[in-house]
Parts: C-alpha cells; sequence; structure tokens
C-alpha cells in the first residue's frame, strides 16, 4: 500500500477492524519511511452477475429491480420491507456463489416463487402470476391446486 503523503510502498498496519456491519475491514496503517499514519479500507470484490432476458438481451444484475418485484407481489400484504431485503440478500448471496456469472430471468424468477411462498402464499400467487404469465384461469387455477396440495 502506498504512502498518500510520500508515496512509500511500505506501511504497517497498527489497527484492524469491521465496518459497515462487517462488509469492509478498515484498516490504521503506518508509512515506514516517513512514520505518517492513514487509513485504508478492505472490500469484498465481487464478480459482476449478468442478468440473461426472456429476449435474449443481457443486463446486469440490480437489486434493486429484484426487491421492486416483489414490492409489487407484497403489495397490502403483511410483509416487511426487511423480510424483502432478506430474501434480496440470499438470493444475491446464491447467486455470487455460482460459478456462473450468467443467470437467467428464470432462474431467478425460481428462486423468489421458492422465498416468497415461505413468507407469503398470495404475494407468492401474485408473483407467479405475473413471472408465469398465466395465459387464462385455468393455469392460474393449476398453480393454486399445487400450492393447495404442497401444504
Amino acid at each position: 500500500m502506498k504512502c498518500p503523503f510520500c508515496s512509500y510502498s511500505e506501511s504497517k498496519v497498527i489497527d484492524s477492524r469491521p465496518a459497515e456491519e462487517g462488509a469492509t475491514i478498515r484498516r490504521r496503517r503506518e508509512c515506514l519511511a516517513c512514520k505518517k499514519r492513514f487509513t485504508t479500507y478492505e472490500i469484498i470484490e465481487r464478480m459482476p452477475l449478468v442478468v440473461i432476458k426472456r429476449d435474449g438481451s443481457r443486463q446486469s444484475f440490480d437489486r434493486v429491480k429484484l426487491i421492486n418485484g416483489m414490492v409489487r407481489a407484497c403489495e397490502k400484504r403483511p410483509v416487511t420491507l426487511a423480510q424483502l431485503e432478506a430474501i434480496a440478500d440470499d438470493i444475491e448471496q446464491e447467486l455470487q456463489s455460482h460459478l456462473e456469472r450468467e443467470v437467467s430471468t428464470q432462474e431467478i424468477g425460481e428462486m423468489v416463487m421458492s422465498h416468497i411462498r415461505d413468507v407469503d402464499e398470495v404475494a407468492y400467487v401474485r408473483f407467479a402470476s405475473v413471472y408465469r404469465s398465466f395465459k387464462d384461469i385455468n393455469t392460474f387455477m393449476e398453480e393454486l391446486t399445487k400450492l393447495l396440495s404442497d401444504k
């Protein structure tokens, strides 16, 4: 780590502690040449995720879009934003742990449905109706029957 004062490349770590709820590490350093102290932050480098849309186009994974879709499905339901953020955290962590850097919207949709189903069944049916593009009442009833039979 280069000293911001004299540009010497050697320093020693004086203190390390977690920052930002453990997402980063704050380090106090001392330059071995000029003895001045400075602070650095160490963060985990995440590989960018690319989402493959139904039409074949690609775009960067957007956590906000994921949460917004779940918020719409949970409108006027007893589901907190904290619960939805926890689901988004789980899904994002699971996607980051895969070796694949590209993921389809279908995979993400299935992950959302499996998580949201445990939180609120009505929200699950709402999300599934948009995600699976129910074409008529029969496909809607099939999903409801499947939901009831799994209980």
